[in-house]
Formats: structure tokens, C-alpha cells, sequence
């Protein structure tokens, strides 16, 4: 595989060239210190992978990742850099990067990451994994709060059988406040009727 690394600390560099240089499967085309270096670079160079780091002086990686995926979509592309914090993994996975590796992993986990990447995986290192992981359960966590106290209090009753009126008369309130709670929890669950609300309620863990 030809590959190309963008990497602004020039020891740093130089070691991921003869690193992956001395891999059997590898061949590192060419290599950039900065994001306008390759942008003007890449134009006229065939390759399969780029290695980039995320901190680039001048136009980030970020950036330079967007850039290379509209204008080559089946590039694969692993950032390689030093940032964990959750708005820069996103970033760059919205950018384009389809692998993320922090600068800490070891230089076979950099080279199996990158032949992982090749073969249609998506490598992280595990404490990326484990904050996507934490940020996913967090959000569907935060799901159940989708409904207020009040119209939580409704769609239970409704799971136990209420009709509209005998939850009107439990909560002491009218029959056409429980009709309008009613049609806000099937907008907010996107729901057609009171068993699609029911069903995507559990699935939401409201009820």
C-alpha cells in the first residue's frame, strides 16, 4: 500500500518513514510537513492511505482531511495526533478520518492500525473507543428526559390502560390537557398513534 504522512515535527517524521518504510506492504510515496504542502503535493500522486497528524501549524488537519476526502472520497485516511477531547475525535471522523490513533500507541499497534484501516476496518485507539462508547450511552441516557415530568406521567398512564379521562381525573387535570400532552409526546416521539408512542417510549427508555 502507498502511503502518505503529513506531520509537521520533522524527527517525528522522519522515525514513521523508516518505520513504515521497513514494512514488507508498505511504501511511503511521499511526506509533507504541513497541510498546504500536500494539498499542492497530493495532486499529482497516487496513493492509498494518508497518515496525518491532527495540530498542524497554519491549516489544520482537520481541514486538510475534509479537503483530500471531497476531492478523492475512497481515500482512506488514519489521524494520527495527540488530541483525545471528544470535539476533535468528531471532527475529524466528520471530516473524513476513518480511523484515529493517538501518538502514545506503540509502532506495531500504528502499523496494524493502518493495515486494519486498508482492509475495511475503522482503528482506534482503545481510550478513542472508550469515549465514543461514553458519549454515545451518555446521549441515549439523556433520551429519557426527551418528555417533561408531565406528559411522562401521562404515556405511563397510558401504558397501564388509562383511558384519557381516567388519567384526566388521577391528575387532576382536564381531558383536553391530557389531549394536548398527548399530541406534543407523539410529535417529540415522532409517533403515528398511542401504540407506536408506547412502543417508542420502552425503546427510548421513558417508560
Amino acid at each position: 500500500m502507498r502511503i502518505i504522512i503529513v506531520e509537521d515535527n520533522e524527527l517525528l517524521r522522519n522515525n514513521l518513514t523508516l518505520l513504515l518504510g521497513g514494512e514488507h506492504d508498505i511504501m511511503v510515496t511521499r511526506s509533507f510537513g504541513s497541510s498546504e504542502d500536500a494539498i499542492d503535493g497530493l495532486r499529482d500522486i497516487d496513493f492509498d492511505l494518508l497518515l496525518v497528524d491532527i495540530g498542524l501549524p497554519g491549516l489544520s488537519g482537520i481541514e486538510l482531511i475534509r479537503r483530500v476526502k471531497e476531492r478523492n472520497p475512497e481515500i482512506d485516511i488514519l489521524a494520527h495526533t495527540v488530541f483525545d477531547d471528544r470535539d476533535t475525535i468528531y471532527k475529524a471522523i466528520r471530516a473524513g478520518a476513518s480511523g484515529y490513533i493517538l501518538k502514545g500507541a506503540t509502532p506495531r499497534e500504528l502499523v496494524e492500525a493502518i493495515r486494519n484501516l486498508v482492509e475495511g476496518g475503522a482503528p482506534m485507539s482503545p481510550r478513542i473507543a472508550r469515549a465514543i462508547i461514553h458519549d454515545m450511552q451518555e446521549k441515549s441516557g439523556e433520551e429519557q428526559y426527551i418528555l417533561t415530568a408531565r406528559e411522562t406521567e401521562i404515556i405511563r398512564r397510558l401504558e397501564s390502560g388509562y383511558t384519557y379521562n381516567e388519567a384526566a381525573d388521577e391528575l387532576n387535570i382536564s381531558s383536553h390537557t391530557v389531549h394536548t400532552h398527548i399530541k406534543h409526546i407523539y410529535e417529540k416521539l415522532h409517533a403515528k398513534d398511542r401504540k407506536d408512542a408506547l412502543i417508542k417510549a420502552r425503546k427510548k427508555g421513558i417508560i
